[in-house]
């Protein structure tokens, strides 16, 4: 559902697989250029990060972290209205347990990601 001709789930999506599954700095930071505003920020739950350097740091420190087969899966569709989307996902190692769920929420300006909220459930 949306009143624009922004496709959030496709946005949402690429994020997700483009962003925080990406293992290469390179790839990674070339689609933070396309999916992100000039001077995105993020609000984790327990830091706020700004700009698209940060935000790439940030995935790849946790990839690292959570080690080679660690992944983000979208649950559904996302959907959004005015320039506000969500899509919910959940995280693990590739065949393994789920790890964690959550969601990402999104303030959408001009087709790209100016503000990112990740929302993680309760374990």
């Amino acid at each position: 559902m949306t009143t624009d001709s922004t496709d959030f789930d496709h946005l949402l999506r690429s994020n997700l697989e483009r962003v925080f599954n990406e293992r290469s700095e390179d790839k990674r930071r070339a689609a933070i250029a396309e999916l992100f505003v000039e001077e995105p920020v993020m609000y984790e739950p327990t830091k706020i990060v700004r700009g698209r350097s940060e935000i790439s740091r940030v995935a790849g420190e946790l990839l690292q972290q959570f080690g080679p087969t660690f992944r983000f899966v979208p649950d559904g569709v996302a959907v959004g209205h005015h320039g506000l989307a969500r899509l919910a996902w959940h995280a693990g190692p590739e065949h393994g347990p789920v790890a964690v769920t959550g969601a990402d929420v999104a303030e959408i300006e001009g087709g790209k990601i100016s503000r990112l909220w990740v929302l993680l459930n309760a374990p």
